[in-house]
């Protein structure tokens, strides 16, 4: 039998070629017997290019092998006609095949037995040798059905003996599998995600849920317990990046045996092993135990799945600044409510895994996009192909590997950490001009890095520098927007305003992150309550208004002009597209029940596509091309794995919309079920706004303001259900951005969106019900918890600092501050300004050409970004923009090949350094007290001046008030 394949270059797979002829060949002889004496042979296989229709022909002329049964011969021949076996010492690029039975074992004549008629069928409903080698279904037409589960194949198939009967077959990668014709127009997808994809590594394996499991339960807990702490620290989870690699492998170490029995694994699920397997006699009990933990190797797609687990767990408590835990502890401890372990169970399961199902139901638009790039997952996808890959290329005369250089940058960053994170901080306070006057109050307004605007953008901190992110993950076009609402808003408008004693700012520091009374001291929440925590009128006239520092209260205009602004700029940009790609996806859902490859349409098309990504200067930047419609080579590999239905998604939200619904209305929380779906309807309202400007340029814009506003308006006087309003609203919105990036991540990394669902949903139960015991055994057993002087400063401080939130807006009330005569209503006009700004935008950008820098200009991120000041002061905006010119402008110019190679895992080893420094620091020095009494001049100069005192430009004597 001669098989006559070609390769088809659109769509970089096989396919049998229509002219194909079948004739008799020695290996469907039905005596085995007349095989013998031609083990000796191989596959010769020959290509045939032609240029014209850009495909090639293979024709393969299989040898004969050793004794097999002619329906055993026939099956793994066609299955390796789809995708070739391979074995332990092929590459990872020879990896990237479907249907390949193990990436790590080499496979005997008994072990391709295991591939029975129903094994094929699991391995791929639609590669069984019925589909393939007969009748009509050997047609052109019919092979490109199943384009969708082919895989990335471009090289030459051969088969070789390996010694005492084994077989290896593999393929010889040609550049093309690292980048097809539709591989993704970013460069910075292109450098940091593999456009191939492995399908029979293994994922769902008791190595990957273990490890998940001890992240979620470590992680979440331990982040929990420090974030009552002050001061506190939080593990990152690219901490558990790190350090599960070498537990990974550890793992394989000591439960793997060079003689254990081949496994197939399909889309990460295993298939079935060989029949050793099937001999109980010769095993015992604990080597079944052993077999069934050493399933599979662990691989980047394992690895991935648990970093996923480590993100759903680590950041409830802290990364989104206000969490469930948050309000459980406010409640039981500042509102002294007794809480039941359901209520706090309930809560806390309903709020995140709302955000899960708005993450699911919006995949559409914010995952499949290849315009969606979420550049935050970019370092996590180069850290796997550092850790796992063994592949080096020299980029600009740099010959130094991936791993190597991580390792190099992260022990310098790990050790460096130790002088401004320890042994002198002034390098991380580095506002070396106020040293030279310390008790200027103009230089340290301007200058200054505690409360100042820090127009001297030095530190050498890179926990300053990345405050508000890494700054290599950010696109500087996407830098340059923030940028200029810093430049404009806080180093012209606020200096202006602030001299000038508007809204009595000269009384108050130019930037601080607290409120304040008439004398200019921190407003003391406590004088305007009752003992029952209520509001009393009388107590606030007789003590103050509100005040806020000149840049808070612009932080709060910014805020208002980009909640409106993400509305008439995603209308603008993005609405056609949105509109197209739900009537698209309703269509073809219906017609199909699942959505098709978009592929490129012209052999031109695959050419220009090519030359518009050479270098990096000339390629697409995310953000300026708008387009929702197309797919690349990830969504087309992703194409082979059946995708996690909606009414999964669906189901889920309605659950814990009822649930959500039952908390409200059975608890005393004084929260209206209406007040519930209001909540979520914002959320709706604007979370693909809010999801697609972090997906292009990492910049997440907070509705943790608007919610509390909106909640202040429509139910005042209601502390608690200010806080349980905003958590629904806000936490579900942030945590759905959360879980978004994930699927995107799980995405660059082909994880079966099924498998990805209970990984996320996993690790989402387990540390939710982590947190609350946690939090119960604190509540519990630390004495004062909460308080002033509680032991080893367990006073909650940021249950504090939201509960005199919940007091401001739920109790005081907005109309206090922007009603009619208030003295920040003018603020409410940036809400007009945010909405009508993108509109003028857009009508001027868009009769310009692409790269005009009209189509640059973000309002979103323009004004969204400076949500983060308050705390984050000018310095770590400013010295954040320099380092992203520095990289993602000047380098990737001048030196593209180094910056596509090494500037995401250069950011990965600076982070994991700086999260593992901190960690080592506090727990091995802070916390026993080894640091009492350590002083020198490098950790007191920064504080002896206005800087850190946050001195005010005007003062007053005692007794005197600046409002009357």
């Amino acid at each position: 039998m001669t098989l006559n394949w070609r390769r088809h270059e659109q769509y970089n797979t096989f396919e049998l070629n229509p002219s194909a002829t079948f004739s008799p060949h020695p290996l469907d002889s039905d005596s085995p017997g007349e095989n013998l004496g031609h083990s000796q042979d191989a596959y010769h296989q020959h290509r045939h290019l032609d240029t014209t229709n850009h495909e090639e022909e293979q024709t393969l002329h299989p040898a004969t092998s050793p004794p097999l049964s002619s329906s055993i011969l026939q099956r793994p021949l066609t299955f390796m006609s789809q995708a070739p076996l391979t074995s332990k010492g092929s590459s990872d690029r020879d990896r990237s095949s479907y249907g390949a039975v193990s990436t790590h074992a080499v496979h005997s004549h008994e072990d391709l037995s295991m591939l029975n008629d129903k094994s094929l069928n699991h391995l791929g409903r639609r590669h069984t040798p019925e589909n393939y080698l007969s009748g009509p279904d050997t047609s052109h037409g019919s092979f490109r059905k199943a384009r969708n589960r082919s895989s990335n194949i471009g090289g030459e198939v051969s088969r070789r003996r390996t010694g005492d009967g084994l077989i290896a077959v593999a393929e010889d990668s040609t550049d093309d599998d690292e980048d097809p014709p539709d591989n993704s127009r970013y460069p910075q997808v292109r450098a940091s995600v593999s456009a191939t994809d492995d399908v029979t590594a293994s994922i769902s394996t008791p190595r990957m849920w273990i490890l998940s499991l001890l992240c979620a339960l470590l992680g979440s807990g331990s982040n929990l317990f420090f974030s009552l702490r002050y001061p506190s620290v939080f593990i990152s989870p690219v901490i558990a990046l790190v350090v599960v690699h070498p537990l990974g492998l550890a793992w394989d170490r000591l439960f793997k045996r060079d003689d254990d029995p081949a496994e197939a694994f399909d889309c990460g699920l295993l298939v079935k092993r060989s029949r050793d397997e099937e001999r109980p006699a010769t095993q015992s009990n604990l080597n079944r135990l052993r077999r069934w933990l050493g399933q599979g190797r662990w691989n980047e797609k394992e690895h991935a799945c648990v970093y996923i687990s480590s993100n759903v767990s680590f950041g409830f408590a802290f990364a989104t600044d206000v969490g469930d835990t948050s309000v459980i502890v406010e409640q039981a401890k500042f509102y002294k409510q007794d809480l039941s372990i359901l209520y706090q169970i309930l809560l806390t399961v309903s709020t995140q895994i709302l955000g899960y199902s708005f993450a699911g139901l919006t995949r559409r638009f914010l995952v499949r996009p290849p315009s969606m790039i979420w550049p935050a997952t970019l370092m996590s996808t180069a850290m796997f192909t550092t850790m796992h890959k063994s592949e080096n290329q020299v980029a600009n005369g740099w010959k130094i590997t991936r791993w190597r250089f991580f390792l190099l940058v992260f022990s310098a960053a790990f050790a460096w950490y130790f002088l401004p994170g320890l042994l002198f901080p002034a390098l991380s306070y580095f506002s070396v001009v106020t040293w030279f006057a310390p008790h200027s109050v103009v230089l340290a307004n301007l200058f200054g890095t505690s409360s100042g605007l820090g127009l001297f953008p030095v530190t050498f901190d890179w926990a300053q520098i990345a405050y508000i992110g890494s700054p290599l993950l950010t696109p500087w076009w996407a830098a340059a927007n923030v940028v200029a609402g810093l430049v404009i808003i806080m180093w012209i408008v606020a200096p202006i305003m602030y001299y000038k004693n508007a809204l009595h700012s000269a009384f108050l520091p130019i930037l601080s992150s607290s409120v304040f009374d008439n004398t200019g001291k921190p407003y003391d929440v406590g004088r305007i309550l009752t003992p029952d925590f209520l509001f009393d009128p009388d107590k606030f006239e007789a003590y103050s208004n509100v005040y806020l520092p000149i840049t808070y209260a612009l932080a709060y205009g910014v805020q208002f002009a980009g909640l409106s602004a993400l509305v008439t700029h995603t209308a603008c940009w993005y609405g056609k597209e949105v509109w197209q790609v739900s009537r698209q996806s309703v269509v073809s859902d219906e017609a199909t029940g699942s959505s098709s490859y978009n592929p490129l349409r012209h052999s031109q098309d695959i050419h220009s596509h090519r030359s518009s990504r050479k270098g990096a200067g000339s390629s697409v930047e995310a953000g300026i091309d708008t387009s929702m419609q197309g797919e690349d080579v990830h969504t087309r590999l992703m194409q082979r794995y059946d995708d996690a239905p909606a009414s999964w998604y669906l189901m889920t939200f309605i659950a814990m919309l009822a649930i959500g619904i039952f908390v409200v209305e059975y608890y005393p929380v004084y929260l209206p079920w209406y007040g519930l779906l209001l909540a979520l309807s914002i959320t709706a309202v604007l979370f693909i706004p809010v999801a697609i400007v972090m997906a292009l340029t990492n910049q997440h814009s907070s509705l943790y303001l608007i919610c509390q506003i909106i909640c202040g308006t429509v139910f005042p006087g209601r502390p608690v259900a200010n806080m349980v309003f905003t958590t629904y609203c806000y936490i579900s919105s942030a945590q759905g951005v959360k879980f978004s990036s994930d699927l995107k991540l799980g995405h660059y990394m082909k994880i079966p969106p099924k498998l990805l669902f209970q990984v996320q949903m996993f690790a989402t139960l387990v540390s939710s019900f982590t947190q609350i015991g946690v939090l119960n055994w604190m509540f519990a057993n630390i004495p004062s918890l909460c308080q002033l002087d509680a032991i080893n400063g367990f006073s909650c401080p940021l249950a504090r600092v939201h509960f005199n939130g919940s007091i401001l807006w739920g109790v005081v009330g907005p109309q206090r501050f922007f009603g009619r005569g208030a003295l920040y209503q003018p603020l409410i006009w940036f809400l007009l300004v945010g909405a009508v700004a993108p509109i003028v935008v857009f009508g001027i950008a868009r009769k310009r050409p692409m790269d005009s820098i009209w189509r640059k200009i973000n309002l979103p991120v323009l004004f969204g970004s400076l949500s983060w000041i308050p705390p984050a002061t000018g310095l770590n905006f400013s010295v954040w923009t320099l380092v992203c010119f520095i990289f993602n402008s000047v380098i990737r110019k001048r030196k593209p090949e180094w910056w596509g190679k090494y500037t995401m895992t250069l950011s990965a080893g600076l982070d994991s350094g700086l999260a593992v420094g901190v960690v080592v620091i506090f727990f091995g020095i802070v916390f026993p007290g080894w640091m009492k009494g350590f002083r020198w001049w490098g950790t007191e100069v920064y504080k002896k001046g206005c800087d850190w005192q946050a001195c005010p430009y005007k003062t007053l004597k005692p007794g005197e008030t600046f409002d009357r």
